[in-house]
């Protein structure tokens, strides 16, 4: 295996031709990609950074966040608010993504996506009204803890951190999900799932894991 530095600008336009060219040889099908790792990782700011470079290609976008996309409160918080097993295990709504993200991109699937269903902070439906991905476009999901959980994608970008980089750039009042993420990378090993991986312990600096 082999680590190679690269700006993130460039990773941006290398995921993005890597996309285009699925996306080429899919025969106008609509890509789910997810861009999976912990809220330290910056996934969010990734799959951002996705969007212009894909649309020059001509690949109309769509943004969801697994964020949006949580259990009620009171499902998630069961066993309170700092349970980490419940984090890793329960919090996501892995019903309501594949029903309305995931499934309705299926090939011959209507298109018709409901780009978010609860705000997290209020834990109130966010009446998102539902959006229409035409064939040929992307979606670009980013979340947390989202591999292993056999739910469809075209192509997954892991952000990798060593623990000691989680730790330092995870704040205080988030530390007690750090036994999840230790979790996640034992049972589940999402570098090895991820189509593709990408070291992130500095944002201004990632790596791209090579084969």
């Amino acid at each position: 295996m082999q680590v190679r530095p690269i700006s993130p600008e460039r990773l941006a336009d290398l995921l993005a031709d890597r996309i285009d060219a699925l996306a080429s040889g899919a025969a106008g099908r609509r890509l789910r990609v997810a861009v999976d790792g912990a809220p330290a990782a910056r996934p969010r700011e990734l799959a951002d950074a996705l969007v212009e470079p894909l649309r020059l290609r001509g690949h109309p976008v769509l943004r969801v966040s697994a964020a949006d996309f949580l259990r009620p409160a009171s499902l998630r918080l069961e066993y309170g608010h700092q349970d980490p097993d419940a984090f890793h295990d329960t919090w996501l709504d892995d019903g309501a993504l594949l029903r309305e993200v995931l499934d309705p991109l299926e090939p011959g699937g209507s298109g018709r996506v409901l780009p978010s269903l609860r705000d997290p902070a209020t834990d109130r439906a966010t009446r998102a009204p539902y959006t229409e991905l035409p064939p040929g476009g992307v979606l670009l999901l980013d979340g947390a803890l989202l591999l292993g959980r056999w739910l469809p994608f075209e192509l997954t970008v892991h952000l990798a951190l060593t623990p000691g980089a989680l730790a330092r750039r995870t704040p205080a009042g988030e530390q007690w999900t750090l036994p999840a993420f230790a979790r996640y990378e034992s049972e589940t090993d999402p570098s090895a799932l991820a189509d593709l991986t990408v070291r992130a312990d500095d944002p201004r600096h990632p790596a791209l894991v090579l084969p």
